[in-house]
């Protein structure tokens, strides 16, 4: 797991550094959250690997009220070596078999750790990928960190992930994350409409001929020139998963802060709430309910720019020795209660930083994390990942409007059904801001209301 000091967790800035220009050490802080895209040998063990969890029932058999310490304890221990076995066994039939036989996992622990921290590797990068299988792994990563388990299994499951920043320092090669190119040879170039195409392969040669650069600048007897541009694309990968999840954020900002005025409200378009009308757990003016949805979606864009730092001090707390779970109904089902101070130290400090950039604060400022609202670390990452697919079907189709529109029979029926796209847009983000910010969408006011949690289940229960 990650190291976690006081200072580690103050926020970069929002941006990356402009091309060509001084990187900082922008970077280099980045980089020591930011995972090693896998190569084509570790995808083979990935495979095997999300072959192995999709037929577990880890925490079908575990995680249940009926099991005494004792048989819990003995049903891990069973779970995991089928796991390990299997993998073994599927790695290489005969040393397989002699494992299965002799229990002596030790021997094998190396190779465990590898194909596990792949696993945990290349969720971070895909959130969307592994929503079974990684909660299954994580769990029993979990569990194995418990000091019987891993005295009766004799191995530790768990090994630091492979980052961009770990794999370079460890090669001396650092120095290539504070160069100027970086700034180029990482950078997303992304067809919007707004660029033409020449300049858009202008573009893509000058990347290309940056990573080129860079591979063969910081090449060394300890690192190969492929290894420094593989880095380099894992650097590019944060750079695409922040347009797919951050940049729908700042859309939606957008249409918040040029379609509604905050000090007018147009017939039509008042943003206020009542408490008991339409499902509504607040009662906003239209000032009070503009600044109320500015700060919540400027919050979302903050944990969406400091996802992985934020999934990487998650795992931190999981799988911590230092914190152990309490299994206990929490009204959500039968969860995994545990404390992620980590998380908690990060997310106030992000929490700050957003008050700051807004100016003020509506609502309650409460983090919930190792409770009955949020359990615990995995389900505040599974929440937040969430945050693009609410708002990027939003996004797309108020920005399809005009293209869809081009078509004379689609424009007619918009215009004599909604009024005009202009319209149609206001329409669809009034419905949006007004309930999907409403403290709507828990059991009761405590569990929703205007927490920093219940500002996302408010969002959730409008997609219902």
């Amino acid at each position: 797991a990650h190291s976690f000091d006081d200072g580690d967790d103050a926020p970069l800035a929002s941006f990356a550094p402009e091309s060509g220009s001084d990187p900082g050490n922008w970077f280099a802080e980045r980089a020591k959250y930011i995972p090693m895209r896998l190569t084509m040998v570790e995808r083979k063990k990935l495979r095997l690997l999300e072959a192995a969890l999709s037929v577990s029932c880890y925490t079908d058999r575990i995680d249940t009220l009926t099991l005494k310490k004792a048989k819990r304890t003995h049903a891990q221990l069973q779970e995991m070596c089928s796991l390990l076995s299997a993998v073994a066994v599927a790695t290489d039939y005969d040393k397989g078999r002699e494992l299965v036989e002799s229990r002596a996992y030790k021997e094998w622990e190396p190779y465990f750790q590898e194909v596990l921290e792949i696993g945990r590797r290349h969720k971070v990068m895909n959130p969307e990928k592994m929503r079974g299988e990684y909660g299954k792994l994580i769990y029993l990563l979990q569990d194995s960190a418990s000091p019987e388990i891993e005295e009766i299994l004799g191995i530790q499951c768990v090994k630091p992930l492979k980052t961009v920043y770990s794999h370079l320092d460890k090669a001396g090669a650092s120095a290539v994350l504070y160069d100027r190119l970086i700034t180029t040879a990482t950078r997303e170039i992304i067809a919007d409409g707004t660029k033409s195409r020449h300049q858009l392969n202008m573009e893509s040669k000058e990347k290309h001929r940056a990573i080129e650069a860079l591979g063969s600048k910081y090449a060394s007897r300890h690192i190969d020139a492929e290894e420094i541009k593989l880095c380099l694309y894992s650097m590019g990968d944060n750079h695409s998963f922040l347009t797919s999840n951050r940049d729908p954020v700042d859309k939606m900002i957008l249409y918040l802060t040029q379609l509604f005025d905050p000090k007018r409200i147009e017939e039509g378009y008042d943003l206020s709430i009542s408490g008991g009308a339409g499902g509504a757990r607040l009662s906003h003016s239209h000032e009070k309910q503009f600044f109320y949805v500015l700060q919540s979606l400027t919050l979302w864009r903050e944990i969406a720019h400091d996802m992985f730092r934020l999934w990487c001090l998650s795992e931190d707390d999981l799988l911590s020795k230092d914190s152990r779970y309490e299994l206990r109904d929490t009204g959500q089902g039968l969860q995994r209660v545990q404390p992620a101070p980590r998380v908690s130290q990060a997310m106030r400090t992000i929490l700050h930083t957003t008050q700051h950039k807004v100016g003020q604060w509506i609502g309650s400022s409460v983090v919930h994390l190792g409770d009955n609202n949020v359990p615990n670390a995995l389900v505040f990452i599974d929440k937040y990942t969430q945050v693009s697919s609410i708002l990027n079907p939003i996004v797309l189709v108020l920005q399809r409007l005009p293209e869809l529109c081009k078509d004379h029979n689609v424009a007619e029926y918009v215009q004599n059904a909604f009024g005009g796209v202009a319209k149609l847009r206001r329409d669809i983000l009034i419905d949006f801001f007004r309930s999907a910010f409403d403290g709507s969408g828990a059991d009761n006011f405590f569990d929703a209301g205007s927490c920093i949690d219940g500002r996302l289940t408010s969002a959730w229960h409008w997609c219902q």
